[in-house]
């Protein structure tokens, strides 16, 4: 176990080498949106609802440009953020929350609503890291381990959201 696996993920202390003027810092802030005292990721996801919402009405292709666009970008970002801040995956970093819940709306039907369930399955995906999340989280370090377990978080929400709207009938 290396000195940076315990660290605590919710340590404060390490955003005094942050700023919201750097833009790679504000990506990854999630356009400051992680800076919330309490409960970062769930603020994350909440920002971006507005933006799923709209992405349900558009072509699928979009989201699916977004989503690349934002794994590119902010794998960078985190990665820089990281290297900035001394740790690995600080809580204020929530730009993985943004990609997580573009992808957890996927091939929706066009309901506004629906980015709701999204929002709710991404959060108890994330929050409880089913495997392989939980090994992803631990395991894979830098800018892409930060994005990959809200990736697979994502597409656990995406599947049990497309398997909820079925059966239950939502759309």
């Amino acid at each position: 176990m290396s000195a940076e696996d315990n660290m605590d993920k919710h340590d404060r202390s390490y955003l005094k080498n942050l700023s919201l003027k750097n833009p790679w810092h504000f990506i990854a802030l999630g356009l400051g949106s992680g800076l919330c005292p309490k409960a970062p990721g769930t603020m994350g996801s909440l920002v971006v609802v507005p933006l799923c919402m709209v992405l349900l009405y558009l072509p699928v292709y979009i989201t699916m440009m977004l989503c690349v666009l934002t794994l590119l970008v902010g794998t960078y970002a985190a990665s820089v953020t990281e290297k900035d801040m001394g740790m690995h995956d600080n809580s204020a970093i929530v730009i993985d929350e943004f990609l997580g819940m573009f992808i957890s709306v996927l091939f929706f039907p066009p309901l506004w609503y629906l980015a709701l369930l999204a929002f709710v399955l991404f959060r108890v995906f994330d929050i409880l890291k089913p495997f392989p999340i939980d090994y992803i989280d631990k395991r894979v370090k830098g800018g892409l381990g930060v994005m990959l377990d809200d990736v697979l978080a994502g597409l656990y929400a995406l599947l049990a959201g497309h398997l909820i709207i079925r059966l239950v009938g939502l759309a």
